[in-house]
């Protein structure tokens, strides 16, 4: 059996958790009120205000950098960034459809922005560094009508783009030295610029905003402070906060009806300020710089994304920030559920652990432990630590109601904890590191010790899993080898040895056999007994598996790697049932929660996946 998707049928993808907060202007609020659209690595996400439902639009091959949404809301249009010598795609989607409109391709690299008309006539894209060109597009014949360097010299780079409010042939770019109006000539196809005048001022402008009325456009700087210059007469009106500048440089902007600025800044505060003086009118600190800003209606609420991956709504009568999506904001590298529970699950990635609610996908707990990654995690089967893996070379337990620290573990390994397991007991940790060496540790009401350092492995331990009688474990290297270590002398009893770096490993539930699987994108089948080889499965067409667990009674186990799928397969004939097409990244890790109702994955665009187990499996 292969690793082959194209018959099989689908799991039914549940809940989302993730938005990439990196991309600058990467949220956008739906005209229609009800809708929020944000990137997540190589999707784009449509998520209800109302029902909090999410749809996923598919289509771009790497990681989204821009998203825009046209001003009838017919139209939603993202750009990605791809790899040097390839083009970049923008993507116009259909928004009732969720479907692909035009896929558009003439940019190297990446595409930095893109904006729509008024009347969604027409799009302009900006290339990134590489190709700094602006491409002006028609929406309905989906061809391009015109381009042009976007700046006058080979120095200036091109960082952002707006279209006038009330004309589709003016819009304003602006970046590294360059601040232009261009006007569209359609009869010759062409598009002209002139140059803004700002006399002795240098920026770099990281955000447009243009007036309703078209009058002025404001640009947002690095430096922090904002410049208003004439549409018409394209030269520099006035620019402030002279004194309190924006710390970490003005990063997104929105004008209110009121003519009053909204100011995301890189130190993660956002202001109210006059647009005439730019002074501060109201003020708050969000946690992580703040990256979008975009306006539900006519901006009474607003919403606001920052790096940290949060997305806080707010009300513009009393300016208090709500948080409504919270997320990892980098690669997500485990996920764990107590012993015997469904009801939570936790994640690791770096800096943090978060305890999830698996039913309503709410965050419940976060433990932060900065400038560290934390590797692998395990909840004790008692249910009174979670026990974590760092790349300090500490072992770390918490407390799962609070958080707090309860045990720790120093120098556990010399080059990171890698992987980590509890025995049934709870009284002993076993643990791997990136040198290759797996250690068991004895743990005391209030103290810790090493009982034993077992040597065989050459590289990374990456899994370990424990036999249900504490006697025995087996541990996953990319050496290529797996072992199967006895823990009650501390010797090596078998060794199953592939061409591959092994990347996790599963005991079948009655633990006569293994099943591994890695950068072979094979999945075997060993006997523990004396290490031969069963069965081998072509588990994935492209990409390690880096991913695998298997259901309580034997009967299923699911994989997930680099070829961004879960897959369901049946363990006794080897047979894939079921795919899982929603990671925009390489899944780092998988698991089916105790009462099979859930799969949780998760990936290295810091996203969290729930599938709905499917009932029952044939």
């Amino acid at each position: 059996m292969s690793g082959d998707t194209e018959d099989c049928p689908q799991l039914e993808l549940e809940v989302v958790i993730g938005f990439n907060g990196h991309v600058f202007s990467g949220m956008v609020a739906h005209p229609d009120r009800e809708h929020l659209i944000y990137c997540l690595g190589c999707n784009v996400i449509i998520k209800s205000l109302l029902t909090n439902k999410k749809d996923i639009l598919y289509g771009h091959t790497n990681n989204v950098s821009c998203v825009t949404v046209s001003k009838s809301g017919r139209y939603v249009a993202s750009g990605q960034v791809t790899f040097m010598g390839f083009k970049a795609d923008v993507i116009i989607w259909d928004f009732s459809k969720k479907c692909i409109h035009a896929r558009l391709q003439l940019h190297k690299a990446k595409v930095e922005a893109i904006a729509f008309s008024p009347r969604d006539k027409y799009l302009v894209t900006l290339g990134g560094q590489d190709d700094s060109t602006v491409v002006v597009w028609n929406v309905e014949t989906k061809e391009a009508i015109c381009g042009s360097p976007a700046s006058a010299h080979s120095a200036g780079h091109c960082l952002t783009v707006q279209f006038c409010n009330n004309t589709d042939d003016v819009f304003a770019s602006a970046g590294c030295g360059t601040i232009r109006v261009w006007e569209l000539d359609l009869a010759n196809r062409k598009i002209r610029a002139t140059e803004c005048q700002t006399g002795q001022l240098k920026r770099i402008v990281k955000c447009i905003e243009i007036q309703h009325d078209d009058a002025y456009f404001y640009c947002g700087t690095t430096s922090g402070d904002i410049l208003k210059v004439n549409m018409k007469t394209r030269l520099l009106n006035s620019f402030g906060p002279v004194k309190q500048k924006f710390i970490k440089g003005v990063i997104a902007m929105k004008v209110l009806k009121t003519g009053d600025l909204l100011v995301g800044s890189g130190d993660g505060i956002l202001t109210l300020c006059s647009e005439s003086n730019f002074k501060t009118l109201k003020q708050v600190q969000l946690e992580g710089g703040v990256t979008s800003v975009t306006l539900r209606g006519e901006g009474q609420q607003f919403f606001v994304g920052t790096e940290a991956s949060q997305i806080y709504r707010f009300n513009y009568v009393d300016f208090k920030e709500k948080l409504i999506v919270t997320s990892h904001s980098s690669a997500v590298w485990d996920v764990a559920f107590p012993y015997g529970s469904s009801e939570l699950f936790a994640t690791c990635s770096e800096n943090n652990i978060r305890v999830w609610h698996t039913e309503t996908s709410k965050e419940m707990l976060r433990i932060s432990v900065p400038n560290m990654t934390c590797n692998a995690i395990s909840f004790t089967p008692d249910g009174k630590s979670i026990m974590s893996a760092w790349s300090d070379g500490k072992i770390r337990g918490f407390t799962p109601e609070t958080g707090q620290l309860k045990l720790t573990v120093h120098n556990a390994h010399t080059i990171g904890v890698t992987a980590i397991a509890i025995t049934r007991d709870n009284s002993r940790i076993v643990s791997g590191g990136g040198e290759g060496q797996v250690r068991v540790w004895e743990i005391l009401a209030d103290s810790h010790s090493l009982l034993e350092t077992m040597k065989e492995h050459k590289a990374s331990i990456n899994c370990i899993k424990i036999k249900s009688n504490d006697k025995e474990c087996v541990t996953a290297s990319s050496d290529g080898a797996c072992v199967i270590w006895d823990l009650v002398r501390f010797v090596r009893n078998q060794m199953v040895l592939a061409n591959t770096l092994f990347k996790t490993v599963c005991y079948h539930p009655e633990e006569y056999q293994i099943i591994t699987s890695g950068t072979d994108r094979k999945i075997a089948y060993w006997e523990v007994y004396d290490g031969s080889a069963i069965r081998m499965l072509e588990g994935s067409l492209s990409g390690a598996i880096n991913g695998m667990h298997i259901t309580l009674d034997g009967k299923h186990f699911v994989t997930g790697g680099d070829d961004k799928l879960v897959k369901l397969w049946a363990y006794e004939n080897g047979e894939m049932t079921h795919v899982g097409i929603g990671h925009s990244g390489s899944i780092t890790s998988l698991k089916i929660c105790p009462n099979s109702k859930f799969i949780i994955s998760t990936s290295k665009d810091g996203g969290v996946l729930r599938w709905r187990y499917p009932q029952p499996v044939h």
